[in-house]
């Protein structure tokens, strides 16, 4: 294929995997057989609202099942179709396997406006539509274990894992059918912020490589660099709230569905969202130059543009124009394959969706292994901890003879709780599957950027799997 041709989405994800496959010489019969999905089932259903049917149409897709349970969220969104949902499918079995989470992928999706209906009819389509899953067997928490995706969160999650509960009522795992629920309903704390913080880190370990850093034309720390982010939901507004207290970064352009806003002087996120949030877009926020062509604004001057809405928003019609040096993909496949040479030959540097958004399916992995567990992370040792700790301070105050300021004594006397074991987990995730794709890509002759690097060390990976079981 000719890659200045531009392709849909699954055609995308596929030229980047045969891609792969080709720099790691892996057999034509087995890159057919990972390249498809093992299945894909298209439902529709109808619901009684409003005093008459309506009939909705979905999908689920089984990309990969070399690792059970797959895994995959499910999107409510009028866009969806299978090709869609095929192409998330096989970046999961991919992401999934490049952060170690041993889950095969798939992915669901619904075409549905969500804000067309209410609280109540939302419901009833969402126990309806696991209805339709469970009656073709794509949901068990041993087999197929869907999460929250674009148009769906943790109330989502909770009716159909409630759903589920009534359809399965002698499953003792019937919790883990699903995953990104409440934590008060078997959720994890820190699963809604979990992508953004997982971006916040592949970002940050990129710039503690200085040679990586120079390589894309930029210098220095994270400090002071500006972004531009696309999408301000949980992805994109976590991603700009960790870079910008954290790091000291500044934002300095949102691009939203009704326009964008820029700000050289810096957008502060909180009230970015507050505003999004109680009026639906971000025109007239106040202190902000607005522009009514908000994809232009993806071509503004920045260090570092983040993707973190759609895929295909950076295609061969923009890709020339695209100024930043780093791009980091929040969201599933934001360049298409044509437009990303391009950008390589131009000398930018792309952080791959692969790794850059995977801090959902970790935390989704943690999730799922305290639920059929039965047991929360910590428990057992948050006591101990506290005791441990306590002595350690008591030691120090009477070797010094004095008292250790109570900042640095509160979080060692409070213990470990779940929440720092399961961020603590992301960030060693993150890192550890960064530095692989690096050294992937600095060692082989045939890989020369990070997306083929991810893929190789994914596809590796699978193909071990598919040997090992004797099916290649």
């Amino acid at each position: 294929m000719n890659p200045t041709t531009e392709t849909n989405f699954l055609g995308s994800v596929r030229s980047m995997f045969d891609r792969a496959a080709r720099a790691l010489d892996v057999p034509p019969d087995l890159v057919e057989a990972i390249r498809e999905c093992n299945s894909v089932i298209q439902l529709r259903f109808p619901v009684r609202l409003r005093g008459s049917y309506r009939t909705f149409c979905g999908w689920r897709a089984v990309h990969s099942e070399h690792r059970l349970p797959v895994k995959g969220g499910v999107r409510y969104a009028p866009i969806v179709d299978q090709q869609e949902v095929e192409a998330l499918a096989a970046l999961m079995t991919f992401k999934c396997a490049l952060v170690d989470v041993p889950f095969g992928g798939a992915k669901g999706g619904l075409a549905i406006r969500p804000k067309d209906y209410d609280e109540d009819e939302l419901e009833l389509i969402t126990r309806r539509l696991t209805q339709e899953l469970a009656d073709h067997g794509y949901i068990s928490p041993s087999r197929d274990v869907p999460a929250p995706d674009m148009g769906t969160g943790e109330r989502e999650m909770a009716w159909i894992a409630d759903e589920y509960r009534a359809l399965y009522p002698s499953d003792i795992d019937a919790l883990a059918c699903v995953t990104g629920k409440p934590a008060t309903q078997g959720g994890m704390r820190g699963r809604r912020q979990a992508t953004g913080r997982g971006v916040h880190y592949v970002v940050r370990e990129f710039f503690g490589h200085r040679e990586d850093v120079a390589r894309c034309g930029l210098e220095g720390g994270l400090e002071g660099k500006r972004i531009i982010v696309q999408g301000f939901g949980d992805v994109g507004f976590n991603t700009a709230r960790y870079l910008v207290e954290d790091e000291g970064v500044r934002l300095v352009a949102v691009v939203e569905r009704d326009g964008a806003i820029m700000s050289e002087a810096g957008l502060e996120p909180g009230a970015v969202a507050e505003f999004l949030g109680r009026t639906g877009g971000v025109r007239d926020f106040p202190g902000a130059r607005f522009i009514a062509d908000g994809r232009s604004v993806l071509a503004a001057d920045c260090d570092i543009l983040i993707p973190a809405a759609i895929e295909n928003q950076i295609t061969t019609d923009n890709a020339a124009r695209i100024r930043a040096p780093l791009i980091a993909e929040a969201a599933n496949g934001p360049v298409t394959f044509a437009a990303e040479q391009m950008l390589l030959e131009s000398g930018k540097t792309i952080l791959p969706d692969l790794l850059v958004n995977a801090g959902g399916v970790t935390l989704s992995y943690f999730e799922w292994v305290s639920n059929v567990s039965h047991m929360r992370f910590g428990r057992l040792s948050r006591q101990l901890d506290m005791q441990r700790n306590r002595h350690i301070v008591e030691m120090i105050e009477t070797t010094t003879g004095k008292p250790v300021p109570e900042s640095l004594k509160a979080p060692l006397l409070r213990g470990t709780e779940e929440l720092d074991l399961v961020r603590s987990g992301l960030e060693d995730t993150m890192r550890n599957a960064y530095g692989a794709i690096r050294e992937t890509m600095l060692t082989s002759d045939a890989i020369d950027d990070l997306r083929t690097a991810a893929y190789a060390v994914a596809l590796e990976k699978v193909v071990r799997s598919y040997r090992e079981m004797g099916l290649a």
